[in-house]
């Protein structure tokens, strides 16, 4: 760590660090709360507030099948309810006044698992080459953040935490060299659920401007009311007082509880309509339609996303070991469940976005290490836009690939993530040879919302000329 940096945002003076190619100001406190309350913005601060240490994980169990496939380690971040931090990741050498596109990042992990500050996020490769401020997000996940009880503990105080993040970062980041107008929400798995359902609450469109929902779980976000019911009945017992890690070894019998319910299961806690600050189920369409003309989105998903959960599957394992036909049927069942739970539900999503004003682009990413089991699944995006070689080494998701590779065509979804984020036209179709391809969904083109003509004009051509490079190789 060199010497600090000194940042005045109207949250109180702030201390962070050049790292490199980038600055960064960690663990800022954006919000409190008290165990199964909502939050409350953190108060403002005289004293200089060292942003030197990454922000705590909210507590949760070990996942030693995601530490395997991410290369990840459980304990990597201190535990803490009060987690709900954010971290700022920014170019060095921003001219004074110069004002740059925001990406506020919310990580995955089906509610239960996660952390903004993971190595895994590390955003220094699309800070850096593209010149884009990244603030990650820490929120509370599993039953300190995504479970109502009948007894009145309010549901979605995770998603509460994150309104409040974008809140702090529209009042804050402009001090950082961040640009309020041009702010674009993103998130992976429940990352991307949550900001779909972001969308949906009054004040989306005056909080961000783009959103990339990247292989969001929407086709099992319906319909789960007796689940969320029979969840919250195993958790009444869970008290203000109760040890925070007792709280955590209850999510698996609360999540027990929730088997019956069939493939939603497969995402137990999650947003809850009918709470604050979401709708009634039957009012959701409605609420997602209202947002849409200030909104653009970027939504896909990959290839295999059922991949990840598949192998390790008995009953699939088992089709998979029939002979002559085993493969056949895996790829069937693969396909089968990366419709029901990502494909259909995302292509609904940008069709409907499109019908109510708003401007979108559906993308596919096939991307996949040679020789990999995983193949395309569900959370190969993630080493293509952030980490480096040493972050991803000991991933199982990308055995058989070299790093090389993986940043090449890494490098080039980088781009199209911050050119989207510039507001730069990403035209009517586009793809990267091999790994990614997207197109525009009914009338989208021209510039996104919030670019200016100048804009559209070099995203046509840095667009086109990143086309035909891709196609050279």
């Amino acid at each position: 760590m060199t010497a600090s940096l000194a940042f005045d945002p109207p949250c109180g003076p702030v201390a962070g660090w050049r790292d490199g190619d980038v600055v960064r100001a960690t663990g800022i406190p954006y919000a409190s709360a008290n165990r199964f309350q909502p939050p409350v913005p953190m108060a403002d601060w005289s004293e200089v507030l060292m942003a030197t240490t990454r922000a705590p994980a909210c507590p949760q169990g070990p996942v030693p099948f995601l530490d395997e496939v991410l290369g990840t380690r459980f304990g990597e971040l201190p535990g803490n309810e009060h987690c709900q931090h954010l971290s700022i990741t920014l170019p060095a050498g921003l001219d004074d006044g110069e004002r740059v596109p925001v990406m506020v990042w919310l990580h995955g992990g089906s509610y239960t698992s996660g952390s903004g500050d993971l190595a895994i996020f590390d955003p220094t490769s699309l800070v850096a080459e593209s010149r884009v401020i990244v603030v990650a997000v820490t929120y509370r996940l599993g039953l300190f953040g995504y479970l109502a009880t009948s007894k009145g503990r309010p549901a979605n105080l995770g998603l509460l935490d994150q309104l409040e993040a974008f809140r702090w970062v529209q009042r804050n980041i402009a001090s950082f060299g961040g640009d309020p107008g041009r702010v674009t929400a993103f998130g992976q798995s429940a990352g991307g659920d949550a900001v779909a359902h972001l969308m949906a609450t009054p004040d989306a469109a005056a909080l961000f401007q783009r959103a990339i929902i990247q292989s969001a779980p929407l086709g099992i976000t319906r319909g789960r009311k007796k689940m969320n019911n029979a969840m919250g009945a195993v958790a009444e017992t869970i008290a203000a007082d109760t040890p925070a890690m007792d709280v955590v070894a209850m999510e698996e019998s609360v999540a027990r509880s929730a088997r019956k319910f069939g493939l939603m299961a497969a995402m137990p806690f999650g947003t809850q309509y009918g709470h604050a600050p979401l709708p009634a189920e039957s009012g959701i369409e409605a609420a997602w339609n209202i947002a849409a003309p200030g909104i653009q989105i970027l939504i896909g998903h990959t290839s295999e996303e059922a991949r990840l959960f598949v192998p390790s599957n008995p009953y699939a394992s088992r089709l998979a070991g029939i002979p002559v036909v085993g493969g056949a049927i895996l790829k069937v069942v693969t396909w089968a469940v990366t419709e029901a739970v990502y494909g259909r539900a995302t292509r609904k999503f940008a069709k409907r976005h499109a019908r109510a004003g708003g401007k979108a682009h559906r993308y596919v990413l096939s991307w996949r290490a040679p020789g990999n089991r995983y193949g395309a699944a569900h959370t190969v995006d993630l080493p293509l836009l952030f980490g480096d070689r040493r972050t991803w080494e000991a991933a199982g998701l990308i055995a058989g690939a070299t790093w090389d590779d993986v940043d090449r065509h890494g490098r080039q979804l980088r781009a199209v993530w911050a050119a989207f984020a510039r507001g730069e036209s990403l035209g009517r179709r586009g793809h990267i040879p091999g790994s990614f391809r997207y197109r525009a969904v009914g009338r989208t083109a021209g510039a996104l919302p919030g670019g200016s003509a100048d804009d559209s004009r070099r995203g046509h051509g840095s667009q086109s000329r990143h086309q035909s490079a891709s196609a050279d190789r």
